[in-house]
């Protein structure tokens, strides 16, 4: 007679605390650097800040110990690590500016948005008990997300900000709705790949070794990139332009796991920025600062003035950096918002910046292991797309800082000043908890 043994595993919440305790301490201690060598350190307002930090600590911790037991243990601890360094160093920069008689208050209005964001992610871990029922709205979810794309553009209610149209004013604030639109695209992508992925993935001609797809079959990724050239033209944004293209392509290529259809999407998209450089002058500046930045006359015009000093930055923090509290991040432009990756360069070195970047990979890295692990199509297909849309997002950001690519107005997810990209960015962590909560899960009444 066959006997079934009992399965253990491990559900990690033990290891996850651990985790935050580190990551934790790592957010206490990167704000008492930064207000020691600002002399503003005042042992009452640290131990206050302390009580927060664990409060929210604890808070997630235990919220997932009740309703998403099984979910992913790294996440939080990453996410909450790159939250605390940001927060520390945007409290930095208003000291900086501070000095040359700018009064900002950047940091508390960030981190007021920071608790928003966690209570985000407590939200949706809590209200979402199964994503699977977001596939009901995944063409409301991609007709929102196009509106979210557009708002910028009405007369009245878009604002320009350093170029870009990608701005609404609501009652005297700014709201940056791609960070929201493009998450309900990402929702909208999976459900309508997952229901029709069996048609791009069927058979066409043979080019150069390439199954490359039929013609007729080609329909959404030429969609997808004329909203993504429209977005570049009318909006002016480059970066929102490449992400949502970016994610389309790389979830089309997990669908159908065809090599043709990355192919054919970077052609697509090359193409489209070659043309789109060659005939609308606000994308030729970019191209011109990003090619041509040392160039005295390209950086005395302002073109490239912001994107050299934050290359100057990070090469005078060397390999370990200034120290927190101890570089110039004030004298680049937006060192808040667009720069924050030049200004941790500058203070914590280049194997400060390593680090980040790690933390990065690590999160993308358990997002791609959690649609390894989900038992259906949609779930892989979510999470997937959640994964390529923090990797692409902070690909474009460091990559522009450091020139690599064109720069861009994207923000760095969770580091960078901005109430917009830091809901959205915890609504990603939530949905990827709730996915991994029911991709860890062991399978229930397996016969012997």
């Amino acid at each position: 007679m066959a006997t079934v043994s009992t399965i253990r595993y491990q559900r990690g919440r033990g290891s996850e605390l651990v985790l935050l305790g580190l990551a934790a301490f790592i957010a206490v201690w990167a704000r008492g650097l930064v207000d020691y060598h600002a002399d503003v350190l005042v042992i009452g307002d640290m131990l206050r800040f302390t009580a927060v930090v664990v409060g929210v600590v604890l808070a997630l911790h235990f919220a997932l110990r009740r309703w998403a037991r099984d979910a992913d243990p790294v996440i939080v601890p990453v996410a909450v690590t790159l939250t605390g360094l940001g927060l520390a160093m945007i409290r930095r920069i208003d000291f900086a500016y501070a000095v040359r008689g700018r009064d900002t208050s950047f940091g508390e209005v960030q981190s007021l948005w920071a608790l928003v964001g966690v209570a985000a992610c407590i939200a949706v871990v809590l209200a979402l008990r199964d994503y699977r029922w977001l596939r009901r709205f995944t063409y409301t979810a991609g007709v929102l997300g196009l509106v979210g794309l557009l708002l910028p553009l009405v007369p009245g209610l878009g604002r320009e900000v350093n170029g870009a149209q990608i701005w609404v004013g609501i009652f005297g604030r700014s709201l940056q709705p791609g960070e929201f639109a493009k998450i309900l695209l990402v929702i909208f992508f999976a459900g309508y790949l997952q229901t029709n992925r069996d048609a791009l993935a069927v058979a066409g001609p043979k080019i150069a070794g390439i199954r490359f797809p039929r013609a007729r079959d080609m329909g959404p990724l030429l969609v997808v990139w004329a909203a993504a050239i429209a977005v570049m033209v009318l909006e002016r944004d480059l970066g929102a332009s490449l992400l949502l293209f970016g994610i389309f392509v790389g979830m089309l290529y997990v669908a159908t796991r065809r090599t043709s259809w990355v192919v054919l999407g970077v052609g697509l998209f090359l193409l489209g920025a070659v043309f789109a450089g060659s005939v609308f002058g606000h994308v030729r500046v970019r191209y011109t600062a990003w090619l041509h930045a040392l160039d005295p006359q390209v950086y005395y015009s302002g073109q490239s003035e912001q994107l050299v000093r934050g290359l100057f930055g990070m090469a005078s923090g060397g390999l370990f950096g200034t120290g927190l509290g101890e570089g110039r991040p004030d004298l680049v432009p937006y060192a808040e918002s667009d720069f924050i990756i030049a200004s941790l360069g500058e203070e914590l070195g280049l194997t400060g910046l390593l680090a980040i970047i790690t933390l990065y990979v690590i999160l993308v890295q358990r997002a791609m292991r959690t649609a390894i692990g989900v038992r259906d199509g949609f779930g892989k297909l979510l999470a997937a797309g959640l994964g390529f849309t923090i990797a692409l997002q902070a690909f474009i950001v460091i990559g522009g800082v450091m020139r690599v690519i064109p720069l861009t107005g994207l923000a760095t997810p969770l580091l960078a000043y901005g109430g917009s990209s830091m809901i959205a960015n915890w609504v990603i962590v939530g949905l990827l908890l709730r996915i991994s909560d029911q991709a860890r899960r062991p399978t229930e009444g397996v016969p012997a």
